[in-house]
C-alpha cells in the first residue's frame, strides 16, 4: 500500500505535490501508522511556522509510543489538519487521505526530487 504518485522519506513521511501548486501535503505512511498502532494524539505546528528538512516538527502519540514527525522539505507550514485534534484515528484509517498532517510551502521546491519514489520506499520497508 504505497501510492505511486507520492514521494517518501526514510522516516516514513509521504509528500504529495500538485502540478503548479505552491504547497505540498505531508502525512505519515501506512507502514508508519501500522507500526505505531492506534494513534490517540497528534501535535502539529501552527500555520506560519518555518520547518527545516530532516528536523522534527510535530509528534504522533499512539497506545504504544510517541514518535516525532520529520519535515521532508524546508519551508513554511501553510495549513494543518485541524480535524486530527478531535479525530487522531484518521491517521490510522486513512493515512493518505483524511489523515494528512500539514501543508508546507517549500523554500526549495526542486528538493522534492531528492525524496524517495514509491519503488525505493517499498524497498526500504521490505529490508
Amino acid at each position: 500500500m504505497t501510492p505511486e504518485n507520492l514521494r517518501y522519506t526514510a522516516e516514513h513521511e509521504w509528500v504529495a505535490s500538485s502540478e503548479g501548486a505552491p504547497s505540498v501535503r505531508v502525512g505519515i505512511t501506512h507502514f508508519a501508522q501500522d507500526a505505531l498502532g492506534d494513534i490517540v494524539y497528534v501535535q502539529l505546528p501552527d500555520p506560519g511556522t518555518d520547518v527545516k528538512a530532516g528536523e522534527p516538527f510535530g509528534e504522533v502519540e499512539s497506545t504504544k509510543s510517541v514518535s516525532e514527525i520529520y519535515a521532508p522539505l524546508s519551508g513554511t507550514v501553510v495549513a494543518r489538519n485541524d480535524q486530527l485534534a478531535d479525530a487522531p484515528e484518521l491517521v490510522n484509517s486513512d493515512p493518505y487521505g483524511a489523515g494528512w498532517l500539514v501543508e508546507i510551502e517549500p523554500s526549495e521546491p526542486a528538493r522534492l526530487d531528492d525524496l524517495l519514489d514509491a519503488a525505493a520506499y517499498r524497498e526500504l520497508t521490505e529490508q
